[in-house]
C-alpha cells in the first residue's frame, strides 16, 4: 500500500509532460527548477513568502538564464536573494562543459572545420547560444595561446620562428 501512496503524485507529475514537444526537455526543466527552489529557500532559511525564525535573507525576485544541456537549451527563472548571492550548482558546473565545448570547437577549427560547419553541428547537438563569431573568438584565444608559447623560448636554447 505504501507504494500506492507514493505513485499516484508521480504518475500525475509525468503526466503533465506528455503534450510537452519535449517530453524530456521539460521533466529536466521542471527538475531544475525544483532544485533551483529547494536550494534557494535552504540559502533563504524559509519557504517563499513564509516568515521563519532561522531567515538570513529574503527573496528578491529572479533572473533569466539560458542552460545548455545534453537534451538541448533549458531556460530558467533563477531566483534572486538580497544578501549574498544564489547560483545554483548545476550552473556553476556549467562552466565545465563550456570549456569543453570551446576546446571541441577549438580542435575542430584547428582539423580545418569551417566556423559555419561548427556553428550547425553545436546547434545538431540542441546547443543554441554558440554562434560562428563566438567560435572565432574561441579560436583568438587559441592563436593567442599558440603565440604566447611559441614566443617562450625552450629550455636554453631559442623562440621558435613564427609562421
Amino acid at each position: 500500500m505504501a507504494q500506492q501512496h507514493y505513485r499516484t503524485p508521480f504518475k500525475k507529475a509525468l503526466l503533465q509532460f506528455i503534450t510537452e514537444p519535449d517530453p524530456f526537455l521539460a521533466m529536466l526543466k521542471w527538475v531544475m527548477t525544483e532544485m533551483m527552489r529547494i536550494e534557494a529557500e535552504a540559502k533563504v532559511g524559509a519557504t517563499k513568502g513564509k516568515h521563519a525564525k532561522e531567515r538570513t535573507t529574503y527573496f528578491s525576485g529572479a533572473r533569466a538564464r539560458k542552460v545548455d544541456t545534453r537534451l538541448g537549451t533549458v531556460y530558467l527563472l533563477v531566483p534572486k536573494v538580497r544578501k549574498g548571492s544564489y547560483v545554483p550548482f548545476f550552473i556553476s558546473e556549467r562552466r565545465r562543459s563550456e570549456q569543453a565545448l570551446i576546446a571541441v570547437a577549438q580542435e575542430a577549427s584547428v582539423n580545418g572545420v569551417s566556423t559555419r560547419k561548427i556553428e550547425r553541428v553545436a546547434r545538431a547537438m540542441g546547443i543554441e547560444n554558440i554562434s560562428a563569431s563566438q567560435v572565432s573568438e574561441f579560436n583568438k584565444e587559441l592563436d593567442a595561446q599558440v603565440a604566447d608559447f611559441r614566443s617562450r623560448p625552450p629550455e636554453g636554447g631559442v623562440p621558435a620562428p613564427l609562421d
